[in-house]
């Protein structure tokens, strides 16, 4: 049952351009891989036919900038491929001085099998791997990118990463059914459920949409962001619909400076924020236990000894050396201040909150 609505889902939910807007030959030299027709030669391209866990090969490119510092991982919208998409990374190369790598989802352009939510999931994982064995780029320094229908197998990835540099989700969804239909649940029938993942991603996240977007409303958008643990600021382009953000100059401006900011994050500055971030959620456990066990919320302090100056006790080595302490305390933890059997040194009453004399 699950596997026939999940193939009934993708029926509505795929639509890749037919036919593919390129192919995929062997040249000459060393049997190298070249995307025909592009119409250029560019020598800072390689074409990578990566092979999934589920048996597809898909294709991806992968351009080199010689002043990159960090790597973008781009995962598509809908009813395009590479072929479309390659004047568009090369732009992004040159402005944000990125190394990028885009890929086609399994069924789209020169990628074999069929797509499905099960099959995105495992092309961005077999085009992460690549990254790591083929060009050494590890976690820290890569910046996933999501469009559209590619913010589900993003926030995917992104969820399973917890020192990823940085996230952008450009147009993207709360989940498939509520493109469709604005509800608040989500049921057996539903893909990308990016609602439940967004929280799961540790690391800042921006997020892009268009104001006037037809096709997935900006509450999206909005949702999304608002559900993050790290959130960046937002880009709202006003007027803005699906496929064209990237004509307004307000995205490659702010794309630029959402990149600036994720190079000048050092490791100390990571590191200071996890430590913080710990910190914050261990104070919040401990102090949801220590109301739930504490039967009332005054605290004792207990007196020193004047020569050791150690919190006295029935164990405390120094008592038989100390003649001040001729009486020796039963208990100190007491389950309630009016049980208390601790008496004061000075008038020797049984100490409470009215014994001026306690400190």
């Amino acid at each position: 049952m699950g596997c026939l609505v999940s193939h009934l889902a993708a029926k509505f939910a795929f639509f890749p351009p037919s036919p593919a807007t390129y192919t995929v030959k062997k040249s000459g030299e060393g049997c190298k891989l070249r995307a025909v027709p592009l119409g250029v030669d560019d020598s800072s391209l390689d074409v990578l036919l990566v092979e999934t866990k589920k048996g597809n090969k898909i294709v991806a490119f992968y351009l080199r900038n010689p002043s990159a510092r960090l790597t973008v991982l781009y995962s598509h919208g809908n009813a395009a491929d590479l072929g479309q998409l390659y004047e568009l990374f090369v732009q992004l190369k040159a402005n944000l001085r990125v190394n990028l790598i885009g890929y086609d989802y399994s069924g789209y352009g020169a990628s074999t099998g069929k797509p499905s939510e099960a099959n995105t999931y495992a092309d961005i994982e077999a085009v992460y791997e690549c990254l790591e064995t083929e060009y050494g780029v590890s976690q820290e320094d890569l910046i996933l990118y999501g469009q559209s229908v590619g913010s589900g197998p993003t926030l995917h990835l992104a969820a399973k990463l917890p020192r990823l540099r940085g996230v952008v989700l450009h147009s993207a969804i709360l989940s498939g059914l509520r493109v469709v239909c604005h509800v608040k649940f989500s049921c057996c029938c539903d893909i990308y459920k990016n609602v439940n993942k967004i929280r799961k991603v540790k690391c800042p996240v921006l997020v892009i949409h268009g104001t006037e977007d037809d096709v997935v409303n900006w509450l999206h958008g909005n949702g999304l962001w608002k559900m993050a643990k790290d959130p960046y600021e937002p880009l709202w382009i006003k007027g803005g619909g699906h496929c064209n953000l990237e004509l307004y100059p307000d995205y490659i401006r702010h794309l630029c400076r959402f990149i600036q900011e994720m190079e000048n994050i050092t490791t100390e500055v990571r590191l200071r924020k996890i430590w913080q971030s710990l910190r914050l959620q261990k104070r919040s456990n401990t102090a949801n236990t220590s109301s739930t066990k504490r039967c009332c919320k005054i605290k004792f302090r207990r007196p020193t000894c004047p020569e050791c100056l150690k919190p006295s006790c029935v164990k405390c080595c120094c008592l038989p050396k100390c003649p001040e302490w001729q009486y020796r305390f039963p208990e100190w933890q007491c389950k309630c201040i009016m049980e208390c059997r601790c008496k004061c040194l000075t008038c020797w009453r049984p100490g409470c909150i009215k014994c001026l004399c306690w400190r």
